[in-house]
């Protein structure tokens, strides 16, 4: 098991200062194998054309319903990242979007309409309600597992594919998982870098689930609550799959996602993706050897059908 209270980075977009006793510092896009930043294109003064396995990979279609934030009233698209997870009955019987994200995304205060929600295809909606975990303290040092807020959208999503499955079991470890989201980018060597950016395009990287805690019921006061997944960037030659990867800055809110057992008939075929994390937060600058965490979607189960009934969990 991890030590509690380590140091870590929030993977939204402003960075908290190191100075503050263990600093907590943001994480978004991906920050990748230089191996394969090269064999892509990405040399020095092209930073940001090393990417486009990761752009290509977060584009597929079982990934549709991750969405960009903006904050700035839609001129920049890398602050934050979100899920929708379906359409559901909203005041007077309309239909409206739901969207899953990272409480650490909102300030105290802020609502819902902080951001614009943005769906890959370019559809724009606004926030109308905000819920974040009941658990969550705003200390992802203890709470990292709770790290989660249900936005309702003005209108229904429509361009998003279909609603995506979430995953209720507890499989998570050693598994592989796709995690995707917007926001900064780097590669291992480095870690995340303005210079790897290209402004608001999604990208995904691959990795292994190493870590899996369950919730520690109740949490204790002023240590890890638990219910989190851990992965770590491993170099080439530590078995690091060619599109490993960590998260980073703006990434926050965005989703990781496993292969799981889809039920089709009376048959199980282990075909269908299904979210198990909420992109959170992570140790470092993104370099070899950090870590990045996720709510584990399998311990909100229970708020998440709550505020979203028409949620669909597997596992």
């Amino acid at each position: 098991m991890k030590s509690l209270l380590r140091r870590r980075r929030l993977l939204s977009g402003a960075l908290v200062p190191a100075a503050i006793g263990l600093a907590l510092r943001p994480a978004g896009a991906v920050v990748v194998l230089d191996s394969t930043w090269r064999a892509e294109g990405g040399r020095t003064g092209r930073e940001s054309e090393g990417f486009g396995a990761h752009e290509a990979l977060a584009r597929q279609p079982q990934f549709a319903s991750v969405m960009s934030l903006s904050e700035d009233d839609g001129e920049s698209w890398d602050t934050a990242s979100g899920t929708w997870i379906g359409n559901m009955a909203g005041p007077g019987g309309s239909l409206q979007g739901v969207v899953l994200t990272s409480g650490h995304n909102f300030e105290p205060g802020e609502g819902a309409d902080n951001y614009l929600y943005r769906t890959l295809a370019g559809t724009v909606r606004r926030g109308v309600r905000l819920d974040i975990h009941p658990l969550y303290n705003r200390s992802n040092n203890e709470r990292s597992g709770y790290d989660a807020a249900i936005v309702r959208l003005d209108r229904a999503v429509t361009d998003a594919g279909p609603a995506p499955a979430l995953y209720g079991g507890r499989d998570e470890k050693g598994r592989p998982i796709v995690m995707v989201g917007y926001g900064m980018r780097g590669i291992g060597s480095v870690g995340e870098n303005a210079d790897y950016n290209d402004g608001g395009t999604p990208a995904a990287a691959t990795n292994v689930v190493d870590e899996a805690m369950d919730a520690v019921v109740p949490p204790p006061k002023g240590d890890d609550g638990g219910n989190w997944l851990q992965v770590t960037l491993r170099r080439e030659g530590e078995g690091a799959g060619r599109l490993d990867g960590l998260l980073g800055s703006g990434d926050s809110g965005g989703s990781a996602w496993m292969q799981v057992g889809m039920q089709v008939g009376m048959q199980t075929e282990r075909s269908g993706w299904a979210i198990v994390g909420i992109n959170a937060n992570g140790t470092g600058n993104a370099t070899y050897g950090e870590h990045s965490e996720f709510a584990r979607v399998s311990g909100l189960r229970d708020w998440i059908l709550r505020l979203a009934p028409g949620a669909r969990f597997v596992g």
